[in-house]
C-alpha cells in the first residue's frame, strides 16, 4: 500500500515511518527533511498547496495526514489557515484524484473540555481518591464535541470535514484523537500518566487503520493506561487495536 504523509518530518511523523516503513511504501510530503528515515521519497512543499502537486501523488492509496500548527495555544489566524483551510484541501485533492482512505491525526483537545468534569478533572491532576481504575465512565466516540481551544476547535472542523466526505464520497475516514506523544516516549507529568500514547501504539492504531477501517470513524489513540480517561474498547472491536503499553510503568513512587 502506497501512503502519503502530510506533516511526515515532524514528530509523529518520522516516528511512525520509522516504525511502519517496512510494512507500507511511505512517501513523505513536507518542507523539511525526515532525519529518521531519509531514505523515504519527500515531496518537498507546503501541505497547504497539495493541489499544485496533485499529479505526483495519483498513485496513492491512502493519505495519513499530520501536518497541522500542533500546538494547543496556536492563534486562530495560524489556526485557520494550517490546521483548517489545510485540512480541507487535503480532503478535496484526495476527492478529485481518487484517493478513497485518509487518517486524520485530530486530538483529545477536540474534546478536552470534559476535563473540567469530575472525575476527570481529578484524574488528570493525580487525585484518585473514592476512585478505581475501570470503574468509571470514559469519555467515549460518542460524547459532544467540547473543544477547549482555537487548536480544539480546528480539530473538529477536521472531524466534521471527514465526515461530509465519507458521507457524499464514500471515502475511508479514521479521526485519530491523539494523546500525549512527546519527544520523551513516556509520561511528563501527572496528567500524562492519564493521556500518554506510545509511539508503538500510535503507530500500530494507524497501521490498523489502515489495514481494517472502513467508513468513518473516531478512535482515541492512547496507551492501555490504568488511569486512562478515553475509551479505546471501540478502537479494539472495531479495528483490532492491542496496545502494548501502561504508563503506569513510568509513575514515579
Amino acid at each position: 500500500m502506497r501512503v502519503l504523509v502530510t506533516g511526515s518530518s515532524g514528530l509523529i511523523g518520522s516516528n511512525i515511518i520509522k516504525l511502519l516503513k517496512d510494512k507500507f511504501d511511505f512517501i513523505g510530503l513536507d518542507i523539511t527533511k525526515n532525519n529518521q528515515s531519509p531514505d523515504i521519497p519527500t515531496i518537498f512543499s507546503d501541505a497547504l498547496n497539495i493541489n499544485d502537486i496533485a499529479d505526483s501523488i495519483k498513485n496513492v492509496d491512502a493519505i495519513i495526514h499530520l501536518a497541522a500548527n500542533a500546538s494547543v495555544h496556536t492563534s486562530w489566524e495560524k489556526a485557520l489557515s494550517n490546521n483548517i483551510s489545510l485540512t480541507h484541501n487535503i480532503f478535496e485533492t484526495a476527492k478529485n484524484i481518487g484517493i478513497k482512505k485518509i487518517i486524520f491525526a485530530s486530538s483529545n483537545h477536540a474534546v478536552g473540555n470534559f476535563e473540567m468534569d469530575i472525575p476527570y478533572s481529578n484524574i488528570v491532576k493525580g487525585n484518585y481518591k473514592n476512585l478505581s481504575p475501570g470503574k468509571y465512565k470514559l469519555i467515549d466516540h460518542k460524547v459532544p464535541i467540547r473543544p477547549d481551544s482555537q487548536y480544539g476547535i480546528s480539530k473538529v472542523f477536521g472531524e466534521a470535514t471527514g465526515r461530509y466526505y465519507h458521507e457524499y464520497y464514500n471515502m475511508d475516514v479514521s479521526c485519530l484523537r491523539i494523546g500525549t506523544f512527546n519527544a520523551e516516549n513516556k509520561p511528563n507529568n501527572i496528567r500524562s500518566l492519564s493521556t500518554w500514547v506510545s509511539y508503538r501504539d500510535l503507530s500500530h492504531m494507524i497501521e490498523m487503520c489502515l489495514i481494517n477501517q472502513k467508513g468513518y470513524e473516531i478512535f482515541y489513540g492512547v496507551s492501555d493506561n490504568l488511569w486512562k480517561i478515553w475509551d479505546i474498547e471501540h478502537a479494539k472491536s472495531t479495528i483490532g487495536y492491542k496496545p502494548l503499553d501502561n504508563a503506569e510503568i513510568y509513575r514515579t513512587k
